[in-house]
């Protein structure tokens, strides 16, 4: 069978389904997948099949290929709650579609507004039948987009029917909401653990319980009545357990209307001053430099068809040629931004649209504006402001193919030192040409929030504001103004104390910036002399290039499972290696700390045979599993020992609960080097069985380091990818920073330092409590390296030992991070 080709249903922000905010999705509960955090209003099928079900709601729609994928798209999270709200069924179970067809059309700011969020997944709900090939990468996608490939399994993979006994019962449901995606995914995870075959039925004909997909087709709601039924050696077991889960262990909010949005009371405009969006937050003061830039003039008659077709096809190429090349410079939102761009620029419809234009006798240039200039007038009369701003991007495209074809070039405006650019409009290529050493802030006559010039101001720390209107095209050039992005206000006719204050708060805030990034590459050091290592935290080579800029000194955890995850076998010696160099090369010589894998049941592998558990994250994860695959393990540790030169990288193990675990791993490293300790091998603190038993640990291992992150969840029984707790998960906890202070003696008792790679070393208020209780090397985000260095140069030792006494004689985390804030003071 070929691959299965799915294009994108939305447009918007592709994203894994890590970046979901809910443990169904981002554990992949209901499957592997896709997110797109969307920008439009309607979802349209991402290939041709057969709809399954909409559910009443109008909140998610199943489909199925006529391969046999079954896809699952969700419209934001718990949407369902919305009761239908905002949602409008274009389409109805058992009809077929066709790619690009229309499916729902959604109100996206009801679901802003009142919804957990918008992010949608898009999820392959029988992994077991069919793997996902490729997938977009992160970033801008449009509709119609390459999405995700899908390749059939080999058959005898999928699960097979069981024989034995059979058992059945019958209950009636009482979720307030029926069976939607998260119980959907319980009950299915359930089904999976029996050596059974089991299968729930409403009216008609049962479906698999481990299909979400067909548990999702029952349209089960509350106080229905469903049969479950198994037939296997475990039928009695699997029976009872799915129906207490149905019966009492799914608890879910009842629905429950909700109130209207209170009417948002106007906003004070001081006298002198223009209200606008806030698009970009910052502070500015500069003289106003304009840029009007209007549309290109073009012929309309062309000068032959066949030269204006060789015209057309030239310019196409050489734009594309350039939007790559300009792509492969850049990275982050300009990036995908670009690739956005190429994709349009491929686009078969528009192509097609153009060249019969140019069929017809227009010239070329004429001939692409009347192809893409309808699209993106559209976009802009639909009304929603978000698909409006989406239409930039046409005109941006529009503009510059034109401009090839014309060889004609944009005329940069002439920019004074700190200028407050001021326009119209900006489109995201104009943006790049921009000399940003010279501009200060940007203000936008139209314009939007979400626009791609917003995500690129923002990701660049340039102030932004727009939808000043008509107002801003009175002030004059080079009037000194103030743009105040935060508070969404450009002052054009500041009087002189306001101005005082802006220049107070301007200067204050660019001197801790320039002192922070100017100290950055010296040793990091306590105001009383203790030094205090600062690494910081990376997944790749690029990641390492940043920190390294921002003044880091080393990586102290390097997560490795990226380069093991969505693929159908483990990266060999050879390929680890070379990304474990290069990631050294990029250090430039300073250490870096490599986390042995962690995987497990919440992050599976296709080729590790880990069987699905009702607590991955008290399962198989971790060195656990390395340990139960040593081919791994020995590859994954001959590959770090092949890295030059020698002794650069450090060993970190991952999930340790006991001694003997360490030593297994040492063992295996031993064997690969002779006995020679020329690499250092530590451990990662992430259970209480370890912070407890670092002594122990400590005797055999030759660091540790705290990860925060899952310290926390275990200390405090709360899974940190479950919504209904994560929101009390909290680091400063007393609880943990106690168990960070044992973890700190017993590695003290054996001569070994102790540092903190989980995300409390990224925050100001913990650095003091972490430094107080002896931690001597904090791993942060690479961005935030110069804060926390300069944070840690502003410290007395001695009065952090005593805030964290303080700190552990709290009774909850609320409380220390008051007397946190009292301290920052």
């Amino acid at each position: 069978m070929a691959p299965l080709s799915l294009t994108a249903p939305l447009a918007g922000w592709a994203g894994t389904l890590d970046d979901v905010p809910d443990a169904v999705f981002a554990e992949r509960m209901l499957g592997d997948g896709l997110a797109i955090d969307p920008t439009g209003d309607v979802l349209v099928a991402p290939c041709a099949a057969r709809v399954l079900t909409v559910q009443p709601t109008g909140h998610a729609i199943t489909l199925v290929t006529a391969e046999g994928a079954e896809l699952l798209i969700h419209l934001g999270l718990d949407t369902v709650t919305l009761g239908g709200r905002g949602f409008e069924m274009l389409v109805a179970a058992d009809e077929q579609v066709t790619r690009g067809q229309p499916l729902i059309r959604f109100d996206l700011d009801l679901i802003v507004r009142e919804a957990r969020a918008a992010v949608t997944p898009i999820v392959v709900t029988n992994g077991e039948a069919f793997a996902i090939e490729t997938r977009a990468t992160a970033g801008v996608v449009a509709t119609g987009d390459a999405f995700m490939t899908l390749v059939p399994r080999d058959a005898a993979r999928r699960q097979a029917a069981s024989d034995g006994p059979a058992a059945t019962r019958t209950i009636v449901v009482p979720l307030p909401h029926g069976i939607h995606a998260r119980p959907a995914a319980r009950i299915a995870e359930t089904a999976r653990r029996f050596d059974a075959v089991v299968t729930l039925a409403k009216d008609g004909a049962p479906v698999a319980a481990t299909s979400p997909i067909g548990l999702l087709s029952l349209i089960v709601a509350k106080e229905d009545r469903l049969t479950i039924a198994a037939t296997g050696a475990q039928a009695e077991q699997a029976v009872a357990a799915i129906a207490e889960l149905i019966l009492h262990g799914i608890e879910e909010a009842p629905a429950t209307a909700r109130p209207a949005p209170a009417a948002p009371a106007p906003a004070t405009v001081p006298d002198g001053a223009i209200a606008g969006v806030t698009a970009a937050p910052g502070l500015a003061i500069g003289p106003v430099a304009r840029w009007d830039v209007q549309d290109l003039d073009v012929p309309t008659d062309g000068c032959g068809i066949a030269a204006e077709e060789a015209a057309f096809a030239t310019a196409c190429t050489a734009l594309s040629a350039d939007l790559a090349a300009r792509s492969a410079a850049a990275s982050g939102p300009a990036r995908a931004i670009l690739d956005a761009h190429a994709s349009m620029l491929g686009d078969d419809a528009l192509l097609d649209a153009a060249r019969a234009a140019i069929a017809r006798g227009h010239s070329a240039a004429f001939a692409w504006r009347a192809a893409i200039r309808p699209q993106a007038d559209a976009l802009r009369a639909g009304g929603d402001p978000r698909l409006a701003e989406r239409a930039d991007d046409m005109r941006d495209l529009e503009r510059q193919l034109i401009a090839r074809l014309m060889g004609v070039a944009d005329s940069i405006v002439a920019l004074p030192d700190g200028a407050i650019l001021v326009a119209d409009d900006l489109l995201p290529s104009q943006f790049m040409a921009l000399d940003l050493d010279r501009v200060a802030g940007l203000a936008v006559v139209r314009g939007g929030p979400t626009s791609h010039v917003a995500i690129l101001a923002a990701a660049r720390g340039v102030p932004m504001l727009v939808a000043l209107g008509e107002a801003l095209r009175a002030v004059p050039v080079g009037a000194q103004v103030i743009l105040d992005a935060s508070g969404g206000l450009l002052h054009a006719t500041p009087d002189a104390a306001t101005l005082d204050d802006a220049h107070g708060r301007v200067a204050a805030a660019a001197t801790r910036r320039t002192e922070a990034l100017a100290r950055a590459g010296e040793d990091c050091r306590t105001l009383d002399g203790m030094r205090i290592e600062l690494f910081a935290n990376c997944g790749s080579a690029a990641d390492a290039e940043l920190a390294v800029r921002n003044g880091a000194e080393g990586c102290g955890l390097l997560r490795t499972e990226l380069l093991f995850l969505d693929r159908d076998t483990a990266p060999d010696v050879a390929e680890q290696t070379a990304d474990y160099q290069a990631v050294v090369d990029a250090l430039d010589g300073r250490p870096l700390i490599v986390r042995l894998l962690d995987i497990g049941g919440d992050k599976p592998a296709p080729y590790l045979p880990i069987a699905a558990e009702e607590n991955p994250a008290l399962g198989l994860r971790g060195i656990r599993v390395a340990l139960a695959h040593p081919d791994i393990l020995e590859d994954q540790l001959r590959a770090i020992l092949a890295v030059r030169p020698l002794g650069r990288c450090r060993i970190m193990v991952p999930m340790i609960a006991g001694v003997d675990e360490l030593l297994r791993v040492r063992a295996v490293l031993d064997r690969l080097t002779g006995g020679a300790r020329d690499v250092e091998l530590g451990v990662m603190v992430e259970t209480p069985a370890a912070a407890i038993g670092a002594d122990l640990l400590a005797a055999e291992a030759d660091f540790l380091s705290i990860g925060t992150n899952d310290l926390t969840q275990y200390t405090l029984a709360m899974d940190r990818g479950n919504p209904a707790v994560a929101c009390a998960l909290d680091g400063l906890h007393p609880a943990v920073l106690r168990l960070i202070a044992e973890t700190v003696r017993g590695s003290g008792l054996r001569g070994r330092w102790t540092g903190v790679c989980g995300s409390l070393a990224s925050d100001p208020l913990a650095v003091p409590i972490l430094l107080g209780l002896g931690v001597t090397e904090l791993s942060v985000a690479p961005a935030a390296v110069p804060e926390i260095k300069a944070l840690v140069r502003e410290l007395d030792l001695r009065a952090a030992r005593d805030h964290a006494r303080a700190a552990l004689a709290c009774p909850d985390a609320a409380a220390v991070r008051r007397l946190a804030r009292e301290f920052a003071r």
